[in-house]
C-alpha cells in the first residue's frame, strides 16, 4: 500500500530563497527552464517528484544546496531552514 501524495512530510523552502536572493518566479523558471506553473506545483508542496537535473538546475540557479531548499517537517509543522 503506498501513501497518499499528502502524506509526505518533505517541505519546500523556494519562497524564502527566492525572497534572499530579490528574485521572482518567473525569473527563476527562465534561468531553469521550467515552467512557472511547475515551480508554483513544487513552491506549493504538490510535487510528486522532482527530477535531479532540475534539482541541479535550481540549486545552480539559487547558488544552494539541495538541503537547503528542501527539508522533512518532523513535528508536524513547518520546519526553519
Amino acid at each position: 500500500m503506498s501513501a497518499a501524495p499528502e502524506d509526505h512530510r518533505v517541505v519546500v523552502r523556494l519562497d524564502a530563497l527566492l525572497e534572499a536572493r530579490g528574485m521572482t518566479l518567473t525569473e527563476l523558471a527562465d534561468r531553469v527552464g521550467v515552467t512557472v506553473v511547475n515551480l508554483s506545483i513544487l513552491k506549493n508542496g504538490r510535487a510528486r517528484a522532482v527530477r535531479f537535473s532540475t534539482l541541479t538546475a535550481l540549486c545552480d540557479a539559487l547558488d544552494c544546496q539541495p538541503g537547503d531548499l528542501l527539508g522533512v517537517d518532523r513535528a508536524g509543522g513547518d520546519t526553519a531552514p
